[in-house]
């Protein structure tokens, strides 16, 4: 009996001591990895591609990575959303690690798709009709909207997504957008305007989005967002397009080509008028220019 319990313990003891062995070899292990990492996995060369209007050396600064950084410590999202914020032209980076000590941005570059004008709200820009400043006391007059933020002083460049991009130069090329105001403009945000103008800014949005999946941008002059119920595009140079607000707007602008299309096939390459898609009677109806 006596033998038996001293072998029982004995086998105890030996289940034990693999047990602690096979702990300490898996954080051997670990710490190994933890320093291989460290030591081996540095950053030794960094590669830029896609990039166009920003130099390589731009995008390795925005990024923050520095040669000798470790290439598994760095959080890719994080290096992707500082390139992203300080560069407002790159819309999306893709961050790859080659081992052993190399990393590489692809980066994809947006352009400007709109040049968002200065505009001044008349509904809030003027006083009502009869009414001048200071006609009314101080306690008897409403109280003003709570400021959002400073109106810009110069037009701006976006892209269809509505990021603002940088101040609009001579020559940008861009389609000229009236009827919103860009409020505390800052490249690499979005745009930002007043409460009432939302539905306007996402109206914008929405139709240069659609003008991009059409390959149609080039094709278009400007754009006039100040109507209540329908938007006014400056078409092919020598039509005014008005297309319906409560309408899809991929469908509107398939519509609109098609009776352009149509039109300079009947009338000539010099027509010229009012394409008008807010009728309900007919998908499109034309206006020949007077003169």
């Amino acid at each position: 009996m006596v033998s038996a319990r001293h072998n029982r313990k004995r086998k105890h003891g030996r289940r034990r001591m693999g047990l602690l062995f096979k702990l300490l070899c898996g954080a051997a292990l670990a710490v190994a990895l933890t320093v291989g990492a460290t030591v081996f996995f540095q950053v030794e060369t960094i590669a830029v591609v896609g990039s166009s209007r920003y130099t390589p050396e731009e995008v390795i600064a925005a990024s923050g990575v520095a040669v000798g950084d470790n290439l598994f410590r760095m959080n890719k999202n994080q290096v992707s959303q500082r390139i992203r914020q300080q560069l407002p032209y790159i819309g999306d980076v893709a961050v790859q690690r080659g081992l052993p000590s190399t990393l590489t941005f692809t980066v994809k570059e947006w352009a400007a798709a709109a040049r968002v004008e200065v505009y001044a709200d008349p509904e809030t820009a003027e006083p009502p009709d009869g009414e001048q400043e200071g006609d009314k006391s101080s306690e008897e007059a409403p109280e003003a909207p709570e400021e959002q933020g400073t109106a810009a002083t110069a037009p701006w460049l976006i892209n269809a997504a509505g990021k603002l991009l940088e101040e609009a130069g001579e020559g940008s090329g861009a389609i000229p957008v009236t009827g919103l105001t860009v409020l505390s403009p800052r490249a690499g945000e979005q745009m930002a305007v007043s409460q009432s103008q939302q539905e306007r800014l996402e109206t914008l949005k929405k139709l240069l989005s659609a003008l991009e999946r059409a390959g149609m941008l080039e094709q278009v002059g400007s754009i006039d967002l100040t109507h209540s119920t329908w938007i006014s595009m400056v078409y092919r140079e020598r039509f005014e397009a008005r297309i319906p607000l409560d309408k899809d707007l991929d469908h509107s602008l398939g519509v609109l080509a098609l009776a352009v299309e149509d039109t300079v096939q009947t009338r000539g390459e010099q027509a010229a008028g009012i394409m008008d898609l807010t009728q309900e009677e007919y998908d499109a109806a034309f206006t020949p220019a007077s003169g």
